[in-house]
């Protein structure tokens, strides 16, 4: 069977098992497969991939490997310019929006709260997650690395952290989102857009309390959900000023 020298570079070892991470190692196979084929059968998923290089030429996915071919297999670049040489991925979105899978709730919520344009349905099926990720033109985040395997699959992360705070903070760094920021303008529940709404339109339908001690309200105009300052106010205040130090100037409320 042909074989060839594969090298991967930088947070792709991450989906190799560790005796093929951070060095070159021989890959063999049958038949006539694509590079694309054979990298993501050694557990990369394309969405991770921005540069191969055989025998270091730019090649695109739909190369096929010869016998002794030497494969140099890159990351996302965030700083180095590779525009002279076939770049893998698509052009980034227009705009910066997602679509979780169910196993990121708590970093969905985290999303929306900064004001991220965020899909979220627990119990949605795969196939079904790939197919809004490509016709929403959404980012797919997933724990899954099979997911981000699947073809309808453009714009794609496999999100390394469990804890979703931590996560958060991945997401943020990896899209360079600290600039994009806007707290407190969705719903956490359902991800619509929040409207000031005034005192007089919704004292009947929230807890007395709140009508007593808070001046601001806002309702979502999606679901209707109803929000104002309420216990936990500091809290979330204090999680968005570690996460989005320039949070403090925007206008904020705490969702209860």
């Amino acid at each position: 069977m042909p074989r060839a020298i594969f090298r991967f570079y930088q947070e792709l070892n991450d989906f190799l098992p560790p005796p093929q991470r951070q060095i070159a190692f021989e890959y063999e196979w049958r038949d006539t497969p694509s590079i694309k084929h054979l990298i993501e059968a050694l557990g990369v998923p394309h969405t991770e991939v921005d540069l191969i290089l055989v025998n270091d030429r730019s090649v695109d996915w739909a190369y096929q490997p010869q016998q002794n071919d030497r494969v140099a297999v890159y990351p996302v670049f965030e700083s180095l310019d590779i525009t002279p040489l076939i770049r893998l991925r698509p052009q980034p979105l227009r705009e910066v929006r997602f679509v979780l899978d169910g196993h990121l709730g708590r970093l969905a919520a985290y999303l929306r709260m900064l004001g991220f344009d965020t899909g979220y349905q627990n119990h949605v099926d795969d196939a079904v997650l790939a197919q809004i990720s490509k016709d929403e033109q959404r980012i797919l985040l997933t724990r899954d690395q099979g997911l981000l395997k699947r073809s309808a699959v453009t714009h794609g992360y496999w999100v390394r952290a469990t804890a979703p705070r931590e996560q958060l903070r991945e997401v943020i760094a990896r899209f360079d989102l600290q600039r994009l920021a806007q707290p407190f303008t969705r719903c956490l529940s359902c991800n619509g857009l929040l409207q000031a709404a005034a005192l007089a339109d919704v004292k009947d339908e929230v807890p007395e309390n709140a009508v007593r001690f808070y001046a601001e309200f806002w309702r979502c105009a999606s679901c209707h959900k109803i929000y104002w300052p309420g216990s936990h106010y500091q809290r979330m205040v204090q999680l968005i000023e570690e996460i989005h130090p320039t949070a403090e100037d925007a206008e904020s409320a705490e969702l209860t």
